[in-house]
């Protein structure tokens, strides 16, 4: 049965034109193609990543957040309550006004205080500034590292220019040593950042990027099996012209604590990673201006460059050499697909680069708000000393004046 599955998968003519076959893609007469086994050396490569990742953030990234003084917020702890953490652990994180009065019952504590105990626990379980400095550290480096590579890899080419030259002779398209790598490299790294997303910071939009990540390995494996080689490196190096950027946190003036618990925001945004740095750091001015810098240079690559030309190149030229075929179709959908998500993140980032503009409070609105307990109790708290059970704890240190 499992034989018979594989032939399926790889039957030619559900992958390859009509009047190609696997054979046709095979190494002779000096040309090297690329191989569906090549990609099986990806899974380790993805564990070594994880590895790189793990010595960066410790040795680099940890020491660089302490250089750029970036500190953490002081957080107030949730007094253990039995009662309460069984509801939080099982039930749920932001319990309704029913619940709550529920609770304050079977508790023995007011509405206030079960309110208060929710909004210092679900702070807890928020990722520690420190967590998500090293992990933009980390994006950041890959990506400008990847970006750099990547233009040294095409802009010597001349389907860099001549976005013709993509199809010119396929599929008797030699594969080389700078592509072989600068797809092994991308692709395991997508790997890791598959595997590490159940532990990385997890914003409002986990469930895009879980999409923007398999789709992205479906979309590098696929142009690597079908040689599609010559458009993959096209595509993967104008995502890594932006995606260093893409780790910035837009700007984030001061602003008052709310009054009451802020709703959860519904719309995801995957925020430029190098300004995100500076802004967990505090350099405002530094973030500002990159988050101006990533905007545009977000919109032009990927609304205008990406469907226009790219994509343009992958649904149109091709059909010049051959007739469409399920492979084709298949290919151009996961475009689709990643071009659909630059067009909700693009969204978003105009509607807060509007708010920039206009001096309006602008946010990262893939973020859950750091929740503040605005009450009399919390101020007695920042003088008098931390909290027992939702009561400030008297400070019976006066003056001898007093």
């Amino acid at each position: 049965m499992f034989q018979t599955l594989y032939s399926y998968f790889w039957w030619e003519r559900l992958w390859l034109p009509a009047n190609l076959t696997w054979a046709d893609l095979e190494d002779r007469d000096g040309r090297v193609y690329a191989k569906a086994s090549d990609l099986y050396i990806t899974l380790p490569l993805a564990f070594l990543f994880l590895i790189v990742r793990h010595l960066f953030e410790t040795y680099v990234a940890t020491p660089l957040a302490g250089l750029l003084n970036v500190k953490e917020k002081i957080r107030l702890k949730a007094t253990p309550n039995a009662v309460l953490e069984k509801f939080y652990a099982t039930t749920s994180k932001h319990p309704k006004q029913a619940d709550v009065e529920l609770l304050s019952k079977r508790s023995g504590c007011s509405v206030r205080q079960v309110e208060r105990w929710f909004r210092r626990r679900r702070n807890q379980d928020r990722p520690s500034l420190l967590k998500k400095f090293r992990e933009a550290s980390w994006r950041f480096t890959f990506y400008l590292i990847a970006f750099i590579a990547g233009m040294a890899v095409i802009v010597d080419k001349p389907w860099f220019y001549d976005l013709r030259e993509v199809w010119k002779g396929y599929p008797i398209q030699s594969m080389l040593p700078s592509q072989y790598w600068y797809y092994m490299i991308e692709l395991s790294f997508y790997w890791s950042l598959l595997f590490s997303v159940a532990s990385d910071v997890k914003r409002k939009d986990f469930k895009e990027q879980i999409i923007h990540h398999v789709a992205t390995i479906i979309l590098i494996s696929f142009s690597w099996f079908v040689n599609y080689i010559r458009a993959g490196t096209l595509i993967m190096a104008l995502h890594d012209s932006s995606d260093y950027l893409l780790e910035v946190r837009p700007p984030q003036p001061p602003q008052p604590p709310p009054t009451s618990p802020v709703p959860p925001k519904l719309t995801p945004l995957r925020p430029p990673q190098s300004a995100k740095m500076f802004n967990y750091a505090g350099w405002r001015n530094t973030c500002n201006n990159i988050f101006i810098v990533f905007a545009a240079v977000f919109i032009i690559t990927r609304l205008v460059i990406l469907p226009f030309w790219i994509m343009h190149c992958t649904v149109v030229y091709p059909l010049d050499l051959y007739p469409a075929f399920f492979g084709y179709y298949f290919f151009n959908s996961i475009m689709v697909v990643l071009q659909l998500l630059h067009v909700f993140w693009a969204y978003l980032i105009i509607r807060m680069a509007q708010k920039f503009i206009t001096g309006k409070v602008v946010e990262d609105e893939r973020s859950d708000r750091e929740e503040t307990d605005n009450s009399e109790e919390e101020e007695e708290a920042a003088k008098n000393g931390p909290l027992s059970n939702g009561h400030p704890v008297l400070n019976n240190n006066h003056r001898k004046t007093d």
